[in-house]
């Protein structure tokens, strides 16, 4: 079984990483000392689980664990640094601090470097989150060390809820809007007015009724949804903040 280390310094190593295209090297200290760090570990970059919901939900909830004393969110995977580079392009991550472990010194420092031969990965990170404050482990969150790829506990959520159990999460706002739309861009202005954050679905006009009108009934755009209640157009959305101002 994989042992916590709570109570005990991160490892000491020097991570090489690329940065405006030069070598730089980072240390452990560079890293963690005087912060409180939340850490996440996971098997590598462009995977399914890691990609689609792991270091998007870190990214996501950046805000509320920075409200909640938290100076920097890390990521790392026994990577290169070319590769978590592109990682941090492609998911448009500006919120985590992806780290390259390229030699695995900091995942078997931890006790969690793991042979992932049996899928052409070679040594790999176990999955795992911790907290850390001044290099010192506070709380670790490791999944269950069973077949596959367990992802159970060391999710974004369950460490904000550790660190803060009322804390405050960021507001899931999404409009589906149309190219050229006035109403749209009316709703949007709206929603930044309201300090809303929110995610655009721009739809072709080629399918655009089917898809608004199999997710919400109407088959005109803007559609806005805010923490999965669906608030309707841009009349509606004026309504809407009246009645919760």
């Amino acid at each position: 079984m994989f042992q916590h280390k709570e109570g005990q310094r991160v490892p000491a190593v020097t991570f090489r990483i690329r940065e405006n295209n030069e070598w730089k090297s980072v240390t452990s200290d560079d890293i963690f000392k005087g912060k409180t760090v939340v850490v996440f570990s996971l098997p590598g970059a462009f995977t399914p689980t890691c990609s689609s919901t792991h270091l998007p939900r870190y990214h996501e909830l950046a805000p509320a664990f920075r409200a909640n004393g938290v100076d920097t969110i890390v990521c790392i995977s026994v990577n290169d640094t070319f590769v978590m580079n592109e990682w941090a392009r492609d998911q448009e991550a500006g919120n985590v601090f992806l780290l390259p472990d390229g030699n695995g010194d900091f995942s078997a420092g931890m006790g969690l470097l793991v042979d992932k031969s049996d899928l052409g990965f070679g040594k790999r990170s176990w999955r795992y989150s911790m907290l850390v404050k001044d290099g010192v482990i506070q709380k670790q969150f490791i999944e269950p060390q069973k077949d596959g790829d367990p992802f159970e506990v060391s999710d974004a959520d369950t460490m904000l809820n550790f660190i803060n159990p009322t804390a405050r999460k960021p507001d899931q706002v999404a409009i589906f809007t149309r190219v050229g739309c006035g109403h749209c861009a009316r709703a949007k202005a709206k929603l930044t007015e309201l300090g809303y954050d929110y995610a655009e679905v721009t739809l072709p006009n080629t399918n655009r009724s089917r898809v608004v009108g199999a997710v919400s009934e109407a088959l005109t755009v803007p559609q806005i949804y805010i923490n999965g209640e669906h608030i309707g157009g841009a009349d509606e959305l004026e309504r809407w903040s009246r009645q919760a101002a």
